[in-house]
């Protein structure tokens, strides 16, 4: 019998099966369901393994402790995740000659939405923990990042700021993320 250089039965510390709640819930975390449960949160992190995604503890967490980092998710054509006010305001400080920047300057957002739909992708990176109460959380991490790097003629050290997202698109977006929706 022909073995593997890794004994493959074998669960690593981020794909093992947590059973220790959280005590409370750290600051930056956002409510996703209340009265949750250890099976809701294994359902959730396996189904990000199955399609694909990282699951990795996160750093100083024992192997036991609900909360995992789940990385690898993009969602192509999220131009309407933009946050326009803010990105505005780094426009603001410097400048760069582009028709879909001079279009929001002057109160179009179209262009730069259409430009953000075509040439990025928004990368959806999160915590996902369980605590105590049973209360389903999550810190995301949201950014748009280029499809192409250098395709598109957006300055690249331009900040594209993502708009704040409610707790229903939130866990809608966990939900993807995990293969479940």
């Amino acid at each position: 019998m022909v073995r593997a250089p890794y004994d493959a039965g074998v669960p690593s510390p981020a794909t093992e099966r947590p059973t220790r709640p959280l005590p409370q819930k750290p600051a930056g975390h956002v409510e996703l369901a209340r009265y949750s449960s250890l099976g809701r949160l294994w359902a959730l992190l396996g189904g990000a393994a199955r399609a694909g995604r990282q699951v990795t503890l996160v750093r100083g967490d024992s192997p036991d402790l609900c909360r995992r980092r789940v990385s690898g998710y993009v969602l192509p054509g999220a131009g309407i995740f933009l946050d326009v006010t803010r990105t505005a305001r780094h426009l603001e400080d410097g400048f760069a000659p582009h028709p879909a920047l001079v279009a929001l300057l002057a109160g179009e957002t179209e262009p730069l939405r259409a430009e953000l739909n075509a040439h990025y992708e928004l990368r959806v990176d999160f915590t996902l923990a369980l605590t105590a109460a049973r209360d389903l959380i999550c810190r995301p991490e949201l950014r748009f990042v280029p499809i192409v790097p250098g395709l598109s003629e957006l300055p690249g050290d331009l900040a594209l700021e993502v708009r704040r997202l409610g707790r229903d698109e939130l866990h809608l977006l966990v939900q993807r993320a995990c293969g479940l929706a």
